[in-house]
């Protein structure tokens, strides 16, 4: 079940690499002496322009799109705690993740046709200042007891969830709005990478050639997309 978000027009900088690509690119333009620089001197213009526009791609991968430092392999997944389809997804991720003994990192994308998506994502992101694992903990809870939550009960779920886990929950969960703005950040990245639906999940690398990541369009493809990414 996919849901659409809003359309999104992104300016980028274009990397330093650029400016030698356009120098490069005017400068081969430019009538050789003789036949023999021709020769000697294009090649070489080639294989410079190539190196500098690998090095620009490499450059340019997201840092949404990378793995947590240390780690070559990881899932990145932007989710929606309202999404009946992240809910069907969760336990997958979850399980990849454990086999192949790979982060999973999870990102908050509350979409705005959700009445209680963005409550939750806060109250989750309460959590995390806790601890990861406990804020990761009560996502899965939420996508636990999704069918039943709504508005006006979430916060009940949430205060069980605390005391269960002996957690004291303040009344004003997030009362400078910091957490709410690291819940935009989530957004904003997933902006900026062309998130369009819940769940959206990548294979990510560390790589610096080739494809450093691919979106997971399958789910039936998830460990598959896992050994093809760590063999490379």
């Amino acid at each position: 079940m996919r849901f659409l978000s809003h359309w999104f027009i992104l300016e980028c900088a274009l990397p330093p690499q650029s400016v030698t690509i356009e120098w490069l690119t005017q400068n081969s333009r430019k009538k050789p002496a003789s036949n023999k620089s021709m020769t000697t001197s294009y090649p070489a213009l080639a294989l410079a322009f190539l190196l500098v526009a690998s090095l620009a791609s490499a450059q340019t991968v997201d840092p949404a799109l990378r793995p947590p430092k240390g780690a070559q392999v990881a899932l990145v997944v932007f989710e929606d705690l309202q999404c009946p389809d992240c809910r069907r997804a969760a336990p997958l991720v979850a399980e990849a993740g454990r086999t192949y003994k790979i982060p999973v990192v999870r990102h908050d994308f509350p979409l705005p046709m959700h009445n209680w998506s963005f409550d939750a994502a806060i109250i989750a992101r309460y959590f995390d200042t806790v601890s990861k694992q406990l804020g990761n903990d009560f996502r899965d809870y939420i996508f636990q007891h999704q069918p039943e939550i709504t508005p006006p009960t979430l916060r009940g779920f949430a205060e069980k969830f605390a005391t269960d886990h002996k957690v004291d929950l303040p009344f004003v969960v997030d009362p400078q709005g910091k957490l709410a703005a690291a819940i935009n950040e989530d957004k904003n990245a997933g902006q900026r990478v062309g998130i369009n639906h819940t769940p959206t999940i990548y294979v990510v690398s560390n790589k610096t050639q080739g494809k450093p990541f691919v979106e997971v369009v399958d789910r039936t493809q998830l460990f598959q997309l896992i050994d093809a990414m760590k063999n490379e």
